[in-house]
């Protein structure tokens, strides 16, 4: 059973020992704390414990020779918002920004050091440099190979047929889990306008194109952009997700064994994310493995044998029909994905028409049945 993600642990209070502890270990040793003092308010709380959110004047005694001498600086901290700061990765990522931008201009006040609260409220400086994250090792190949080679075939077999069958059954388990309504709304919006969704996706297409310049990728942007608002209210929908379940991200063992590589997203938004995300390659490396042409070739053969008992597992399992009508934004963003010149250089066109096609006929309002026969 894959586990919750923990909750983001938020302390709300800023001790003033811990203030003076962090002063005695980065500025001077002998610091004395003199005030903590929230900015913008007429009430000073001197050493009072004060809530996240508003910058405290933090002003400290260091020793001099003919007396103590007096210092000041400003702690600034970040509440959780929904104006993209309701993670803790984005409020880190803020001010690690601030961190640098500060130094940028001139007549700006400076940066002195940046760092994180730990569990236990004490000030924790964090080094300069580029972050990193260190993770177990475990042994597969990617569910790319599979497809690569499955999808060549005239008949899949039946280990490939179970591993489909598996996929779709973790993902309706991954999906039966409920997250917050604010997750939900967070999701949509990324999907369309971040750097990793469509609109960062579209951006990273070379210019004029020939299979999709700049008038035709504006054309899906505004379409999404709609479907952005018709799904917002559908928070009903909030739920555990992988939030990148592509077959590079899945390494398989012997049958049906797996492990699941770069959970994004903060685990949280649409089930459609993660079943789209998987389902359209089903359809890509189909139509690479058999060089699609722009009006011809049914997506048939062994590639289509993967994709229908996938759909039919998961929507079996999980009871989501209601999926199937809300699909297209999703497909449109991996579609953008598998046929960026960037990401896959070396498809032919053809193949980059075929699901771009696909994607806004979606967007445009084709009702979408994974069992049709003309489902390009």
């Amino acid at each position: 059973m894959t586990q919750q993600p923990a909750p983001e642990a938020t302390p709300n209070r800023i001790a003033p020992d811990a203030v003076e502890r962090y002063l005695r270990a980065h500025v001077c040793r002998h610091a004395r704390l003199v005030a903590l003092t929230p900015l913008g308010a007429d009430d000073g709380l001197g050493l009072k414990a004060h809530g996240y959110g508003r910058p405290l004047r933090v002003s400290w005694d260091e020793p001099g020779e003919d007396g103590p001498i007096t210092h000041d600086a400003v702690l600034r901290t970040m509440r959780p918002d929904p104006h993209g700061h309701d993670r803790r990765a984005d409020r880190l990522a803020n001010l690690v920004e601030a961190a640098v931008d500060f130094r940028a201009i001139p007549h700006h006040v400076r940066p002195l050091d940046v760092g994180t609260f730990d569990d236990g409220g004490q000030l924790v400086s964090l080094p300069a440099g580029e972050p990193w994250l260190l993770t177990d090792y475990v042994a597969g190949q990617p569910y790319a190979n599979d497809l690569a080679l499955v999808c060549r075939l005239a008949r899949a077999p039946t280990r490939d047929l179970e591993r489909a069958a598996a996929l779709a059954d973790y993902l309706a388990m991954l999906h039966a889990q409920r997250r917050p309504a604010a997750d939900y709304t967070r999701h949509v919006r990324d999907t369309i306008g971040s750097g990793e969704g469509l609109f960062g996706i579209a951006d990273s297409w070379p210019g004029g194109h020939p299979v999709a310049d700049g008038a035709r990728l504006c054309r899906i942007e505004q379409a999404a952009v709609a479907w952005r608002w018709r799904l917002k209210d559908r928070t009903d929908r909030a739920r555990r997700i992988h939030g990148d379940f592509h077959p590079f991200n899945i390494l398989f063992r012997d049958g049906t064994d797996f492990t699941a590589l770069d959970c994004s997203r903060r685990a949280a938004g649409d089930p459609a994310d993660d079943v789209t995300c998987l389902a359209i390659n089903y359809l890509f490396f189909a139509l690479v493995a058999h060089k699609a042409t722009p009006n011809g070739g049914e997506f048939g053969n062994a590639g289509r044998e993967l994709w229908n008992i996938f759909w039919d597992r998961y929507l079996t399992a999980s009871g989501d029909r209601d999926l199937l009508g809300l699909v297209a934004p999703w497909f449109a963003w991996r579609c953008l994905v598998v046929t960026s010149p960037v990401w896959y250089p070396d498809i032919d066109d053809s193949v980059r028409e075929r699901l771009l096609t696909f994607a806004e006929r979606l967007l445009a309002g084709k009702p979408f049945d994974p069992f049709a026969g003309d489902i390009l």
